[in-house]
């Protein structure tokens, strides 16, 4: 599936029916998902009778499995539906629909040019396009469509625009249907970064997150799969991948539930077994996988989860279990960070006591612990852990690979 971007204008009759009705046209299109559409904009014609009326226009994100060649032949079929007449160049239509962008495709030939060869010029492709995707690079000029339209405008930010320090980049957070991993997508959503959702047993979870991702005005999609199975690893990244036609960032948040529910009582055997499969195997294999992908495209960031108690130990079963599989991942992820270098960032959070579903239920005497062995006197959030996520993946972290960030409140033990 490639992600195409379709510029739409309208001039004569009603021009915002005729916009409704191409793109409910393009909804029916056979192989093509109307993914996104971009706020209207009334502009004045460029070139052509200068008697011609006003346009509207916008741009519609979709998702297509067409090739560029037979997309834009639909886009000419839907014209003619709708009455678009080529009398004369520039001049008034029902409906004009170009196709901007299709996947990284760079072609020039008699049929067809891609990039749209004229769309760095307007300020009407370039406005509403920003809207969908700042970050989207330029397959040809190489440069983010944000960075196009400030050339166009005539104007530069001075400094980082706040808030969306992430805007373009593209992310995926395993294990991301509840509790931190959750916070992770929805924080680096907030940054303006597009965002899978994975999930291994609950798709509505899965949904409804990818829906909150979507409310910040970015891409939310979902994709399922059982990371405790090697070979659904290999498929995974495989297919995500192919999603947005690569990846900016991986979050390897996924981890085994041994604590609540019916798997509290399972024996230390079998709790070994999913720990090592979950948090253990499929981190290094999804790390490794991604990592390559990532060299290869010319850069990325990982960021895989620990936990603060790994190295300095502590008592019990699942002290005894974590330890194992998080400092197992800790000491990984050092050494993948020196492999992948200077291309590939790698990270590992070490998050201590942390509220969630666990958090929540523990007796008294958890509680009272946590308070004690926490120099800021309370639980951790998900949201805080999500913090430190955004952090480690923005620019603003670029000279830093291979740490291990402990986010615990200050706890040394």
């Amino acid at each position: 599936m490639t992600y195409a971007y379709i510029a739409l204008g309208s001039n004569l009759g009603d021009r915002e029916d005729f916009l409704r009705q191409a793109l409910e046209t393009l909804r029916q299109t056979p192989c093509v998902e109307v993914t996104r559409v971009s706020p209207v904009y009334e502009t004045r014609p460029v070139g052509g009778p200068t008697e011609q009326g006003m346009f509207l226009n916008a741009v519609a994100e979709v998702r297509t499995e067409l090739e560029a060649a037979e997309l834009l032949d639909s886009l000419h079929r839907i014209e003619a539906t709708l009455g678009r007449l080529r009398r004369e160049k520039d001049g008034p239509r029902t409906l004009d629909l170009d196709l901007l962008l299709h996947g990284t495709l760079v072609c020039d030939d008699e049929r067809l040019t891609v990039p749209h060869p004229r769309m760095h010029e307007r300020l009407f492709v370039l406005l509403p396009l920003a809207q969908l995707v700042p970050g989207l690079v330029h397959p040809k000029l190489k440069r983010s469509i944000a960075e196009l339209l400030k050339e166009l405008q005539g104007l530069q930010l001075y400094g980082g625009a706040p808030g969306r320090e992430l805007a373009g980049r593209r992310a995926l957070v395993t294990g991301s249907t509840s509790g931190i991993g959750r916070a992770i997508a929805l924080e680096l959503a907030a940054g303006g970064a597009d965002a899978i959702v994975h999930g291994r047993r609950s798709r509505q979870a899965a949904e409804e997150t990818a829906e909150r991702i979507r409310l910040h005005g970015v891409r939310g999609e979902v994709c399922m799969a059982d990371l405790s199975d090697v070979e659904a690893c290999h498929r995974f990244v495989g297919e995500t991948w192919k999603r947005w036609d690569g990846l900016d960032i991986w979050i390897n948040n996924a981890g085994a539930d041994t604590l609540t529910g019916e798997a509290a009582s399972w024996s230390f055997e079998r709790k070994l077994r999913e720990l090592l499969a979950v948090d253990v195997t499929a981190t290094m294999i999804l790390s490794r996988e991604v990592g390559r992908l990532m060299r290869e495209a010319g850069g990325g960031v990982i960021i895989n989860m620990g936990w603060d108690q790994a190295e300095s130990g502590m008592e019990g079963d699942s002290g005894e279990l974590f330890a194992a599989a998080k400092g197992a991942i800790m000491a990984f992820t050092r050494s993948l960070a020196l492999s992948l270098a200077p291309t590939v960032r790698v990270h590992c959070l070490a998050p201590g006591w942390i509220r969630t579903a666990w958090g929540e239920g523990a007796s008294s005497q958890w509680q009272e612990r946590v308070l004690r062995e926490t120099p800021l006197k309370r639980w951790g959030t998900p949201e805080d852990v999500a913090a430190a996520a955004r952090w480690l993946v923005s620019p603003a972290a670029e000279y830093l690979t291979g740490q291990i960030l402990r986010i615990n409140g200050g706890a040394i033990r």
